[in-house]
């Protein structure tokens, strides 16, 4: 039994992955998307479209026109087929550049959003301390209200006939110090 056990390795183990015998090819994902985008917007072109409109009708005129050198004749069908493989290279190639630019959309839109919701919070934020400083000012003494209160007392003082206090002058001593 235990021989049994033992024969068992590792590679023939349903829970171990075995190893590929193919040839791996490792190429970066980034740089195949960066080419399929390039090739994805050279598509779309008018530069392109002209190119191959110029590609088709020397096709078909020499073909149609110069017997000796037609390698495809009438049905053109050589002509379909290379449009077909086209259109299978380019369909992948689109969908892969649009794949692209819509997980560049979701980042740049999740990056937007947590902006706003910083901006939001900030704003908030900003209108409660200025709420609380138009809170706080209104509780403290302006010197407008001081000079209102201290001319109620003194016209108080006045009408009870004490003597009103006068503007002090500077003493001759401190005077002269400031202008030295």
């Amino acid at each position: 039994m235990s021989e049994r056990a033992s024969s068992t390795t590792a590679r023939q183990r349903l829970e171990t992955p075995r190893g590929s015998r193919r040839f791996n090819l490792d190429f970066d994902v980034e740089a195949v998307g960066r080419v399929s985008e390039r090739i994805a917007r050279f598509l779309g072109t008018g530069r392109y479209l002209a190119i191959q409109t110029i590609i088709v009708i020397v096709w078909i005129l020499i073909n149609v026109f110069a017997v000796a050198l037609q390698w495809d004749p009438y049905p053109f069908i050589l002509l379909n087929l290379a449009f077909s493989t086209q259109a299978a290279y380019a369909a992948p190639l689109i969908r892969l550049a649009q794949n692209r630019q819509e997980n560049r959309d979701r980042v740049s839109l999740e990056e937007d959003r947590s902006r706003a919701e910083q901006t939001k919070a900030d704003t908030e934020f900003l209108a409660r301390e200025l709420a609380a400083l138009r809170i706080a000012v209104g509780e403290v003494a302006t010197r407008d209200y001081l000079r209102r209160e201290l001319e109620e007392i003194k016209s108080i003082l006045a009408a009870d006939g004490e003597p009103t206090p006068k503007k002090k002058h500077r003493d001759s001593n401190t005077a002269k110090q400031s202008h030295n």
